[in-house]
């Protein structure tokens, strides 16, 4: 457990938790924290699904300016830069299904923590972007990629052309949140939605997930064999065994997976 970053497993799910008064600013050191805690999930057999949450008030208003502001470009061109990119990359490598609780502000780093989960939960009165325009930087932690990914490169150019606040209705109908429901509802909503994953067959959901994410990376005949190789692979678990002879002895929605 980090001094920002804490991570609780309850039921199946777990829930990373970003704790750094008072709107949870990513410091070098919270990155860091963030990349353990990813790793911890991604290990843990306890933990079937995750939440990304920052508290009732604030997801994260982004990355601690204070900190970025005196360095030079020969600075920033090390360390610094490479590790907004490592704990992002790492926490869209946790091979369970994700899921951000997005409350208050989620903005420029912290929008690209929430880009890294596979779903968003936001609360009615959400507010997300990618403001880094205003700074005279873009966004550096996956950020042009992960939204123009999501969203289409024409809305991610827009967010991140203009760095406005997207309220939670337009993002959810542009399709940058999945979710909107009453701000004192945000986590709840997304541990239920977790928990209905973390049952699963726990090999299955990370081989669906990365033939998704790396199928998006590829052309599609790639991306088609990267699904074969995943689909046949499955062949070797017993949960494939188990959920196909439950499905035909039981019907369909009964079997009791092992992740083995």
């Amino acid at each position: 457990m980090g001094e920002f970053v804490r991570v609780e497993i309850e039921d199946g799910v777990a829930t990373i938790r970003l704790d750094r008064p008072k709107m949870n600013a990513l410091n070098a050191q919270m990155q860091r924290e963030l990349i353990e805690a990813a790793r911890q999930v991604s290990e843990d057999a306890e933990a079937g699904a995750v939440v990304l949450y920052g508290g009732e008030k604030v997801f994260a208003a982004g990355a601690d300016i204070k900190e970025m502001a005196p360095m030079s470009y020969a600075e920033m061109s090390g360390a610094p830069s490479r590790l907004l990119q490592d704990f992002t990359r790492e926490l869209a490598a946790i091979p369970k299904p994700v899921i951000a609780a997005i409350t208050g502000y989620a903005l420029g780093g912290g929008l690209e923590v929430a880009l890294t989960a596979d779903f968003r939960v936001a609360g009615e009165g959400a507010k997300v972007g990618q403001p880094e325009i205003q700074l005279g930087i873009i966004p550096g932690a996956g950020g042009t990629q992960r939204l123009s990914r999501l969203v289409g490169p024409s809305r991610a150019k827009d967010l991140i052309f203009s760095g406005r606040h997207v309220e939670a209705a337009e993002a959810l109908a542009m399709g940058l949140v999945d979710r909107v429901v009453p701000d004192a509802d945000v986590y709840t909503a997304a541990k239920e939605w977790a928990a209905t994953f973390a049952g699963g067959p726990a090999i299955a959901l990370r081989a669906a997930k990365q033939a998704v994410d790396r199928g998006l990376e590829a052309d599609l005949d790639t991306g088609l064999e990267i699904e074969r190789a995943q689909f046949a692979a499955l062949f070797a678990t017993d949960d494939q065994a188990n959920g196909m002879k439950s499905f035909m002895e039981e019907g369909p929605g009964k079997a009791k997976f092992t992740g083995r």
